[in-house]
């Protein structure tokens, strides 16, 4: 009776070892975690840089002689331009804010890419070029966060300012919002070339 329990048990033994690599493979692999390399930060920097030049051909482009009121938009992001705040840079954190400042900035040119044509404006075919770039840069950036499993901020609903009814309205909301633009593309370009030279420190 023991010599059957002992060849059943080796028996029971040998089936689980022949298993063990087809349970092991349907585990479920957890992918390996790669920081952003070079030439993904380069990128980056590229994307952001074409849309600071899409943004300069557009304020160059408008014709805008009176004062421009900086106080349309009240949920613009906040931009830093403090050479200190660019030392103190860590990838994760930096991933995240300029992904989520972009998403602001999407949600805010998209209504002026309506109210543009609405207005047959000029500019609405480069403003739809602009949305476009601005979305693949997002895309770019969120794979890097994937990448390094930062956290995704949400972004709040814009408060927007109501529909503008004259032409000067319009170009007012046009050339405040691209100015900022404009600043946070600077920003994000010296942002990603500083963590770009962390990584060779």
């Amino acid at each position: 009776m023991k010599l059957l329990l002992d060849s059943s048990s080796s028996l029971l033994f040998s089936v689980l070892l022949a298993q063990l690599p087809l349970l092991t493979s349907a585990l479920p692999a957890h992918p390996r975690r790669h920081p952003p390399t070079h030439a993904d930060l380069d990128k980056l920097t590229n994307q952001t840089r074409h849309l600071q030049k899409l943004t300069h051909d557009l304020i160059s482009d408008q014709e805008f002689d009176s004062v421009i009121d900086h106080h349309r938009f009240k949920s613009l992001p906040a931009i830093s331009s403090r050479a200190n705040d660019l030392s103190s840079l860590e990838l994760k954190p930096t991933l995240s804010q300029l992904h989520a400042d972009l998403k602001s900035f999407e949600h805010h040119f998209e209504w002026l890419n309506k109210v543009t044509r609405k207005h047959h404006h000029s500019s609405a075919p480069k403003l739809g070029e602009m949305i476009s770039h601005i979305k693949s840069l997002i895309t770019s950036l969120h794979r890097q966060m994937m990448r390094v499993e930062a956290p995704r901020i949400s972004v709040p609903s814009p408060s927007l300012p109501p529909p503008p009814s004259f032409h000067w309205e319009m170009d007012q909301s046009s050339q405040e919002l691209l100015q900022k633009f404009r600043l946070f593309c600077d920003w994000a370009a010296r942002a990603f070339l500083s963590l770009k030279s962390k990584m060779q420190a």
